[in-house]
């Protein structure tokens, strides 16, 4: 029987890949989630595991193919599995241990698409601590999330096999617990000094030579006459991809610069690395800087009757729901009323395309001890109030503790920052790319309005819309914000859906 072996989804934006190179070759036995091939996009590259063990009966795609996603790779004839059993282990099945117990390995589990390596941000058990049953025993840092490793049995952790700081693809052992009777911290502590890991263990860098090119970028590399040695790899083991290639053709200039030596620090200073997800928000910000044309807008809004209603339905809806009426969840629905009437906003610019979202999944910025993240509330169009607070409050609660999964921040259509909870008057928010708008949120403050010839004092809060004017017109900006004035103003237009 043969199983299929196909190109994965790659992320949001990406429908094609190059073939980098073929890990294993036609014939080679293969065991379930082995690395096959390498394929390389113009942001990543990642490896495509075998969806089942048996022997690698054909390749339809050669290196330096482009191929789409779900393309035909190969075909893997399972019903060998059997015979070449001997020769292909199950990566995680466990060993004999030498006192008589079992060792279960423990590796980087998968962290989402397009996700390939993290980082070791904290062990948080030692060789030789006893482990129960899926207790947390490192804490993994991505691009993208912070996330904890269980432990996968009971047992003694009898090896580490890689330091803090160290980068660990996904598939790669983290460590290894005993199990059964030699289970022991003792027996374990025993073991500690002789099979601590190599310090360069995972620092081994790939050749730069343009001869250590994989298909795709050494293309890149000959047709720009680029110099390989100076371009720096995001891929496997430091490897260049297509992405990296095309990158350094877009900023020559800037490759002739020698990199400046990092600062001696003072005797009363710190040097700290960035985690991984700090690095990617500096990035992504910058990003967003460097290309949309980013614009903001502002309007003031009178929050006199969200608070009246709040303090009026309060205990009700509470009794009710189980949750505290808050003031996010009319600003989501205000949103949502705006974005229907002003659909740019909700849309996002792919090359010279604009692609229009009928869905509207707002994206709600949450800060966090390891940096800004942002959960995403599907179809919020769809969702009552009480939803809304309900799964803000847990996907806010789950940001905090790092159990946010990789899905539930992508794919969202426009985002809600409240720096109000921090005491900001006034921002301008950054692009959440790709999105086209993102809506700020301030700290309510009394302040004196002119209201028919009369001075009175009002709760009021600045709002702020940061935009993409290359698709949102200053018309169209100001119109939402003006929708969304109106809306929180007199909150029944929400129920009338006026």
């Amino acid at each position: 029987m043969a199983t299929e072996i196909r190109v994965p989804a790659l992320g949001e934006s990406v429908t094609e890949a190059t073939i980098g190179r073929w890990i294993k070759k036609e014939g080679d036995a293969v065991s379930v989630d082995e690395p096959l091939v390498e394929l390389e996009t113009d942001k990543v590259s990642v490896e495509v595991p075998a969806p089942a063990a048996g022997v690698l009966a054909s390749i339809a795609a050669a290196e330096g193919d482009t191929v789409e996603v779900n393309a035909l790779l190969g075909a893997i004839d399972a019903a060998a599995a059997g015979q070449t059993a001997s020769s292909a282990p199950a990566a995680a099945a466990p060993t004999p241990a030498a006192s008589g117990g079992a060792e279960i390995e423990v590796r980087v589990p998968a962290a989402g698409e397009s996700v390939t390596e993290a980082d070791i941000g904290e062990w948080l058990k030692g060789e030789g601590d006893v482990v129960a049953l899926d207790e947390p025993i490192v804490s993994l840092e991505t691009d993208k999330a912070a996330m904890d490793v269980p432990a996968p049995a009971a047992g003694v952790l009898k090896k580490l096999a890689a330091k803090v700081g160290d980068t660990v693809e996904v598939g790669a052992l983290l460590a290894v617990i005993e199990t059964g009777a030699g289970a022991t911290a003792n027996g374990a502590a025993a073991t500690m000094a002789s099979e601590q890991p190599s310090p360069n263990a995972a620092t081994q860098s790939a050749p730069a030579g343009a001869d250590a090119l994989s298909p795709a970028p050494r293309r890149v590399v000959a047709e720009r006459g680029l110099d390989a040695s100076t371009i720096a790899g995001t891929g496997k083991d430091g490897r260049i991809t297509k992405g990296d290639a095309l990158a350094a053709n877009a900023s020559v200039p800037a490759q002739s610069r020698a990199p400046a030596a990092p600062r001696e620090t003072g005797p009363r200073e710190e040097r700290v690395r960035m985690s991984r997800l700090r690095q990617t928000i500096a990035r992504r910000l910058k990003e967003a800087q460097d290309s949309a044309a980013m614009l903001t807008t502002f309007n003031d809004v009178d929050m006199t009757a969200v608070i009246e209603l709040r303090k009026q339905y309060k205990e009700l809806f509470d009794k009710k729901h189980g949750i505290k009426l808050g003031f996010m969840s009319f600003f989501v629905k205000a949103a949502v009323h705006a974005l229907k009437e002003v659909p740019d906003v909700n849309a996002e610019i792919d090359g010279t395309d604009i692609i229009y979202k009928n869905h509207y999944d707002i994206g709600v910025a949450v800060g966090s001890d390891k940096g800004l993240v942002v959960p995403v509330v599907r179809d919020a169009d769809q969702k009552s109030m009480a939803d809304i607070e309900l799964e803000i409050a847990e996907l806010g609660r789950r940001a905090r503790s790092g159990d946010l999964k990789i899905e539930e921040m992508q794919g969202g259509t426009f985002t809600i920052s409240n720096g109000g909870i921090y005491g900001s008057l006034l921002s301008t928010p950054i692009l959440n790319q790709p999105q086209s708008g993102i809506l700020g949120m301030h700290r309510i403050e009394e302040r004196p309005i002119a209201r028919n010839g009369e001075v009175i004092i009002r709760p009021m809060m600045y709002l702020a819309l940061s935009y993409d004017h290359r698709i949102v017109d200053g018309k169209g900006a100001v119109t939402f914000l003006v929708r969304m004035k109106e809306n929180l103003e007199d909150p029944q237009r929400l129920l009338l859906d006026l």
